[in-house]
Parts: C-alpha cells; sequence; structure tokens
C-alpha cells in the first residue's frame, strides 16, 4: 500500500482515540486493520507518514496540528487559539496548581523516584497535603517501594498525565537546571572608587594601555597606601554589601532555626 493511502487512515487513529498513540501502537493497529496484506506496514513505513501528517498541518491554514505530547501522538489546537479555547473551558480551564503544589511537583520531577521524606527533607516542611491533591490530580503516582530504606516507604514518580499536561515525551524533555538558573541569574554590579561599573566593563576598561583608576591606582589595583580597596556589591534589593574575602564564614548560618520536625504544609486546611 502507498503512503498516500495510509496517511488518512493513521489520521482517523490518531483523531478517534481517546490517549496519545505511540508509533508502534498505530503500526499494529495498521496492520490488523489491513490483515488481508501480505505485506505487513513497517514502522519506518508508519513514521513517514506521520512526518508527513506533521508537514500537512503545520500549515496556517490549520488551527490544529499534530504533536508527540504525554508519550504518543495527538492532535492539539495550536497555541495561538489558546485565549480563543480558554473561553470554552471557563473556570476548568483556568484552575491552577497552588505554589506548595507545584514546588511539591518539581521536586518529583526532577528527583524520581523518590520518597515523601525525602520530598519533607528538600522543602522543610510537611508535604501529606501537596501529595495528596498531586495524586488525586493524578499528576503522580505511586511507583514502588524503597527496599534499601527502613520501612520500605512509597516511592513517588511523575505520570503520563502529567506529561500530557506540560507537553513532553519523558522526564528527560523537562528543562534543564542550568539552564533555568542562567535565564534569572543577575549579574552583580561592584562598585569601586565611587564609579558604579559593571564586572565585564570593568574588566574591559582595565585591559586598555595606560589605564589608571580614578585616584591614581596602578592597573593591577594596588593603591599608593599598598591596600586594595574591598568590592561593594549592589543587591536585587538594593542592599549595599561589602565583600570581604579574609572575613570568616557564619557559623549559625547552617543551623535549622525550625528546630527538630517540619512545620505543616501551608497549603493544607486548618482545623478551626
Amino acid at each position: 500500500m502507498e503512503i498516500g493511502n495510509i496517511i488518512p487512515h493513521i489520521e482517523a487513529l490518531i483523531f478517534a482515540s481517546d490517549k496519545p498513540l505511540t508509533s508502534m501502537e498505530i503500526t499494529e493497529l495498521v496492520n490488523n486493520a489491513f490483515g488481508f496484506m501480505e505485506e505487513k506496514l513497517t514502522l519506518e513505513q508508519i513514521q513517514t507518514s506521520i512526518d508527513g501528517i506533521i508537514e500537512k498541518y503545520a500549515s496556517e491554514f490549520y488551527p490544529f496540528e499534530v504533536r508527540e505530547s504525554g508519550g504518543g501522538w495527538q492532535f492539539l489546537t495550536k497555541r495561538d487559539y489558546h485565549k480563543t479555547i480558554a473561553q470554552l473551558n471557563g473556570e476548568k480551564f483556568l484552575k491552577r496548581l497552588s505554589s506548595a503544589a507545584l514546588e511539591t511537583l518539581a521536586i518529583v520531577a526532577y528527583k524520581q523516584p523518590i520518597t515523601k521524606g525525602e520530598i519533607e527533607a528538600i522543602r522543610g516542611v510537611s508535604s501529606d497535603y501537596s501529595i495528596q491533591k498531586l495524586l488525586e490530580k493524578e499528576l503522580i503516582n505511586i511507583s514502588g517501594r524503597n527496599e534499601d530504606m527502613p520501612g520500605k516507604p512509597l516511592v513517588y514518580a511523575t505520570s503520563k498525565t502529567f506529561m500530557d499536561y506540560f507537553g513532553i515525551n519523558s522526564a528527560a524533555d523537562l528543562p534543564k537546571l542550568k539552564e533555568v538558573f542562567a535565564e534569572t541569574l543577575v549579574e552583580p554590579t561592584i562598585i569601586i572608587h565611587g564609579t558604579t561599573e559593571t564586572v565585564q566593563e570593568n574588566a574591559e576598561t582595565s585591559q586598555e594601555p595606560g589605564y589608571n583608576t580614578p585616584d591614581g591606582d596602578t592597573p593591577d589595583g594596588d593603591s599608593p597606601e599598598g591596600d586594595s580597596p574591598l568590592p561593594l556589591v549592589v543587591t536585587e534589593e538594593g542592599e549595599l554589601l561589602v565583600i570581604d574575602p579574609d572575613a570568616p564564614a557564619d557559623p549559625d548560618a547552617s543551623e535549622n532555626p525550625e528546630g527538630p520536625g517540619f512545620p505543616e504544609d501551608p497549603d493544607a486546611p486548618q482545623n478551626p
């Protein structure tokens, strides 16, 4: 059978399915539908047909497209029609996870499989309520038990619903933490001798021939008195800090002010 004759059948399968279909599942379904054929369709032929379908619906003429999401192929509306679809679904479409639930979900996504105790050790608060809500929404599931820990506690992992919800196919498709932090990183501003300059600008200026600081210091930063000035850093909140490289570390910085145990989950309902 020619590829052009296969494509409409694949489109019908993807459209009618109530769950994402993998390429292997589509291959099996099409071969079952055309059992009279002596030569069975191969996975490569089905994949070639799917590539043709993707190219077809990539046109601006269609408000929907075929995408691999949630572990399989689906028909999904394009992002340009998000606001229009929101009007149809109303409040259900606008429901959001709380910050505590999102925090718990992020920990499970990046640390899975993970136990409740490990989640609470990272968050620093009880996570019973958040985990229960995520289980109810089927964004996480119980994947087994940790046989190496005392009591063999339950371990949690993200579900197929989670992948479908966020439009990914596996946990490997999640953005890398380095990429996330790189987008939010703010370069510090150093103030030297009353002049505000960024680190990059200061470095470029110091490489110019005959460079001297406003106070007549030499390019290597030595002042006439023999003492190097301490850099001043402006935080995001506008606070001015003096960075002393010789200052001892705060011995109390690592102490837990909450004491033993974990405080209650802020999302948990309060007793009257």
